[in-house]
């Protein structure tokens, strides 16, 4: 290698340093920056497939139940990932759903859910999801989650919002029927309208496939 392309690949060796330098710095001064990129995408809903885990947790009263067969019990169920001590992301994603519960009013707690399950279930106690919870003014079809780390950890694996740093848990919002296996998997921020169109589609669906059912 001649000595004027021995310096420019010093150059660019130097160069990839810096920038990667550069990259991590803005990591550390903004640990949400990822939230804050996800959140510019649009939030058209994506189909999914997915299989509740009948993992026993723990609710914000401090009842241990199981996410499939006690809790969601094939209803239709709108969740979201959150913890306690989050500043930006999660009380956006909580302020959605609370939206959410306003707009279907009398529904939520009969036949739909809504479901905050916590990624930092060492420091969210069910105390603290309480709190929390009483914040956002959830009512009583609003089921705050946390439990055991790795039980928590392995139902954040099975919906796809696991993250081994709990701070760069991926903003997420599914919606689903634990009956029929219908989910929407919303990425980012959707909108309280979104969701609740998701939610009205999938209550269309049951209406049509139980009168075919009765023919």
């Amino acid at each position: 290698m001649t000595r004027h392309g021995l310096v420019l690949l010093l150059c660019l060796a130097v160069t990839s340093i810096a920038q990667t330098s550069a990259a991590a710095d803005a990591a550390a001064a903004d640990p949400h920056a990822q939230h804050r990129k996800m959140a510019q995408q649009k939030s058209a809903p994506s189909k999914d497939t997915i299989t509740l885990p009948d993992t026993l947790l723990i609710t914000q009263h401090g009842e241990q139940r199981r996410l499939d067969s006690e809790i969601v019990a094939g209803r239709i169920v709108i969740i979201d990932f959150v913890y306690t001590t989050c500043t930006t992301v999660c009380p956006v994603l909580s302020a959605i759903l609370s939206q959410v519960q306003g707009q279907l009013d009398g529904r939520v707690g009969t036949d739909v859910l809504l479901v905050s399950i916590s990624v930092d279930p060492v420091r969210d106690t069910p105390a603290r999801l309480k709190a929390y919870a009483d914040k956002m003014r959830a009512g009583d079809g609003w089921v705050w989650l946390t439990g055991d780390k790795q039980a928590v950890d392995g139902v954040l694996e099975q919906l796809g919002a696991y993250s081994p740093n709990f701070e760069d848990h991926p903003a997420v919002v599914l919606v689903g029927d634990a009956t029929s296996g219908d989910w929407a998997r919303f990425l980012g921020f959707p909108s309280a309208n979104q969701i609740v169109a998701k939610v009205n589609q999938l209550s269309a669906a049951r209406t049509t496939q139980s009168g075919l059912r009765e023919q």
